[in-house]
């Protein structure tokens, strides 16, 4: 954990409590039209009425105001790719042909440590300009491709999860492991990483028509030797991706059954996509816990189809919503956070700003079952902090004009914002995006909505 002096952040607080259900539940979050946060060693140890806090901290701490904007939990991004940072805006017909034209010759760079590390530096910083302050990445097949990864957000503190993706059929040779050498390339990277500092491991099979059984089944093995480790894959995005992998797995009763025959579900298991679910598979999912995990951008960028949030959640089945950098086509779960809502909205399932907010943040931690540490503003937590200002650009000011709520403000960041609406990330209760804003368009309106 990165250590700072004690400070106090002054704004408009909002944080959740617990899921919110639509516009008359704002009982499931706090808000301090006026709050105060006391960060002491990259903890948050007061959150409440800014004169309260300011009464109980250390005499002659600094404050830094952020009003009028709002400071809230960093963004939790649960699933993307680092290796695909220079994949994104990549033509291609659907998901098997876009990782056979574009990511697999990408992947192939992170061999060197030294490309590795570069990528890692303006990824890490688009990841901060657009307010994320946890990650769950998927590195390449390459050891040195996690060491670039954790090296990097070890380096700025930062809470990040990751691992070395395991493949070892149906990918250019130079990508390949064994089953063998990934059972101990990942073994070796867990003694180096996991719990150090911030960082966790993920174990990754990539997709069952990348990983032979012999791989998922030392996959399981990892998994039930390190419960505290968790694991992350891909299932039932794309039809031609469930038709080629039922052929590569006969005898199962859908792509679900492959990874549970493996032991790979669990409470701290991330699927990715789960667009084409069977109502087995969600009976499952909702038995093991297993957290199936939307990427709007992604989804329609590559034409995969919608994902039924409803229908998920009706049977039990846990959610998160992330990026999918580099199908996803954006960093910003700003933008992400508008995606999914049109996604839902085609399908009836319209989500109110609360929902959308808790999900990016709170939301998320829950699926990492990671809350106790990050996604809220609760003392004791870990102090990863974003300022936003819903009025960041002369579109969203003019809005803002006719804000009545703080509803109405999220839906208008959620809607209009992006890395612009960002004014500063805390990691670990140091400021990374840089310093205050001018504050140019709230100051400008003098519209300031409790």
């Amino acid at each position: 954990m990165a250590t700072s002096p004690a400070r106090l952040l002054r704004g408009r607080i909002v944080s959740f409590l617990r899921r919110p259900h639509g516009a008359d539940d704002d009982g499931a979050l706090v808000h301090h039209a006026d709050g105060g946060l006391l960060i002491e060693n990259g903890l948050i140890t007061a959150m409440g009425p800014f004169a309260e806090v300011e009464a109980a901290a250390p005499a002659a701490t600094p404050v830094t105001d952020h009003r009028p904007h709002l400071l809230m939990a960093g963004f939790i991004d649960p699933h993307l790719h680092f290796p695909q940072a220079q994949v994104i805006a990549s033509w291609a017909d659907q998901l098997l042909d876009w990782l056979n034209d574009h990511t697999f010759p990408a992947e192939q760079k992170f061999a060197d440590l030294a490309h590795g590390q570069r990528i890692a530096t303006a990824f890490y910083d688009a990841l901060i300009a657009h307010g994320t302050t946890t990650a769950v990445a998927y590195c390449s097949s390459h050891p040195n491709s996690v060491r670039a990864y954790f090296g990097e957000a070890e380096a700025r503190g930062m809470r990040m999860l990751g691992g070395k993706t395991m493949m070892d059929r149906n990918a250019p040779p130079a990508l390949c492991d064994t089953a063998q050498s990934a059972y101990d390339d990942s073994k070796a990277l867990m003694a180096e990483w996991h719990g150090r500092g911030r960082a966790l491991y993920v174990i990754t099979p990539r997709f069952a028509i990348t990983s032979t059984p012999a791989q998922l089944e030392v996959a399981g093995a990892l998994l039930s030797e390190h419960p505290d480790c968790h694991l992350q894959t891909h299932i039932n995005e794309n039809h031609n991706e469930i038709t080629y992998t039922l052929d590569l797995y006969p005898g199962h009763a859908d792509y679900l059954a492959i990874y549970e025959r493996y032991g790979l579900l669990g409470r701290k298991t991330l699927l990715g996509h789960c667009i084409h679910m069977n109502d087995r598979e969600l009976g499952v999912m909702r038995e093991t816990g297993s957290v199936a995990v939307f990427c709007p951008t992604s989804n329609l960028f590559l034409g995969s189809g919608l994902f039924d949030k409803a229908r998920l959640e009706g049977h039990g089945v846990r959610t998160a919503i992330a990026t999918d950098i580099g199908g996803g086509t954006s960093y910003s779960l700003l933008r992400t956070l508008d995606e999914g809502y049109k996604v839902l909205q085609l399908q009836r399932q319209r989500l109110h700003p609360f929902e959308t907010f808790y999900w990016a943040t709170r939301g998320n931690a829950e699926s990492l079952s990671l809350e106790d540490k990050i996604g809220t503003l609760d003392a004791g937590t870990e102090a990863d902090i974003i300022v936003l200002n819903p009025a960041a650009t002369p579109e969203m000011a003019l809005r803002h004009e006719t804000a009545r709520s703080l509803a109405d403000e999220l839906f208008i960041l959620q809607t209009l914002g992006d890395d612009r609406a960002v004014v500063e990330t805390y990691v670990a209760g140091v400021g990374m995006k840089g310093g205050l804003s001018d504050r140019n368009s709230l100051s400008q309106t003098g519209h300031f909505p409790d």
